[in-house]
């Protein structure tokens, strides 16, 4: 399901059948499925209709918070909910389901409550009100409300509070760990950088211990560096800058409590929060930089690979002749030949361009600019690519005059933060001071063509 996205609905549901860390049977049922049976073991069939679907409105959203979130995922459990109402719903595996039980969920299952002018789905709590009482909706008292002829969104407003909406027909998608499969380290970019950089912000609120990122904009720079390393020293994590998959659950899991996401308090999550500047798939008909990216990595491979692959222009537009490049490139790997970057593809397509730069022999270039290091340099980093990247910005200075003539230091500071926007700024390009593909393949031909 990923982080910091639109909620959806998941197409099924892991339960532990007992407590969190009891040695229990793990069942997976389709989430219509698992609905049926909390609502057919927690309330009656006989209850009015309102009440059974405030009931069922309430359990649908219990549960998509406690998958959405990842609840238990993040506390490195192999489950999305237990089945006991200690901690959860109860669920018996193998019960029958009622006749409208079943008609309701059908009806209702991708929609879920939310409080306004937040799009996360909101933690309602809930007890049965006759044995057990607690914040939240009581489930006999529905009934009576029912009776009385509320409906059920008026039935969820007196427990919830009136600033509650119900998002209708969501969309549905396979149940997917967040985790992006692939450690986050300083050079890598895109939508769980920028995830990660608004998690450790906000828990440094909390934790003022952890330095604020100045920038989060998805590229992974020595800000981001710096604090996860201090997040990974608070909580007992090795202390080295990576985003493996430990830090993302335990920075999963410390957003959720000082957002108390998993609480009637929730600060809950706005849109502005949630957004994806970085679009996960690639197709054709798509523009921009994020299309320049893919084919700069294209065009090395394809000049690498003895005619095995076409060449193409990088021109931003994905059109014929890069969804061709691309379904050649998917058969070359073994992957579904669709012409479609996905995660999979793009992360193939970042490897074999990494290979080949391991295979270059030291000065093949020349007099001529190296190609793209295969990840972004940004404010802060140090090291023998910074000094690259100073060599052909002071060598564009001279001969161009467009910028400001460098100090080749080796160290990325203001002033080169500042001529890498400039040039940005002068060619069209988004302006973030930082050097990804296509900033360094723009650098590069101005380099080479002095």
């Amino acid at each position: 399901m990923g982080s910091l996205q639109l909620p959806a609905i998941p197409e099924t549901i892991t339960v532990h059948l007992g407590l969190p860390d009891a040695p229990a049977e793990n069942v997976t049922v389709s989430f219509p499925d698992y609905i049926k049976n909390v609502a057919s073991s927690e309330i009656y069939p006989t209850w009015p209709e309102a009440a059974i679907r405030a009931n069922i409105y309430a359990q649908i959203s219990y549960a998509l918070n406690r998958v959405y979130n990842e609840f238990y995922r993040s506390q490195g459990y192999d489950f999305d909910i237990t089945n006991t109402t200690q901690f959860d719903q109860k669920f018996i595996k193998g019960r029958d389901i009622y006749e409208n039980i079943s008609q309701i969920v059908d009806d209702i299952f991708n929609d879920y409550v939310v409080r306004q002018g937040r799009i996360d789905p909101f933690f309602t709590a809930y007890c049965n009100g006759s044995t057990s009482f607690c914040p939240g909706l009581l489930q006999w008292g529905t009934v009576e409300l029912a009776e009385q002829g509320l409906t059920p969104y008026q039935i969820l407003q007196y427990y919830y509070g009136d600033n509650i909406g119900i998002v209708e027909n969501a969309p549905i998608s396979a149940n997917i760990p967040s985790y992006p499969g692939v450690p986050l380290r300083v050079g890598s970019s895109g939508n769980d950088v920028k995830t990660i950089q608004l998690q450790l912000n906000r828990i440094a609120g909390n934790y003022p211990a952890i330095p604020k990122i100045p920038n989060p904009n998805g590229v992974f720079g020595v800000s981001t560096r710096n604090a996860v390393q201090e997040f990974q020293r608070i909580f007992n994590l090795t202390p080295d800058g990576i985003v493996g998959k430990a830090t993302w659950y335990q920075l999963k899991y410390i957003y959720n409590g000082v957002k108390r996401l998993n609480e009637l308090t929730s600060e809950g999550l706005t849109l502005e929060e949630v957004s994806r500047p970085f679009p996960e798939v690639l197709q054709e008909g798509d523009t921009g930089i994020a299309v320049q990216s893919l084919q700069y990595y294209l065009a090395v491979i394809a000049y690498f690979s003895n005619g095995a692959l076409p060449a193409i222009a990088i021109d931003g537009i994905y059109g014929p002749a890069t969804t061709a490049a691309v379904r050649t490139f998917q058969e070359l790997v073994g992957l579904p030949a669709d012409g479609i970057v996905g995660l999979q593809t793009f992360l193939r397509i970042q490897q074999a361009y990494e290979d080949i730069l391991a295979t270059l022999p030291p000065g093949i270039e020349g007099d001529r600019a190296k190609p793209y290091p295969g990840f972004f340099l940004s404010e802060g980093q140090e090291g023998e690519d910074v000094r690259d990247l100073q060599t052909y910005l002071r060598g564009i200075g001279e001969y161009t005059g467009v910028i400001p003539v460098l100090p080749v230091t080796g160290y990325f500071g203001t002033q080169t933060r500042d001529a890498v926007s400039a040039l940005q700024a002068q060619n069209g390009l988004p302006v973030n001071g930082a050097v990804g593909p296509v900033t360094w393949n723009l650098i590069r031909r101005l380099y080479d063509s002095r």
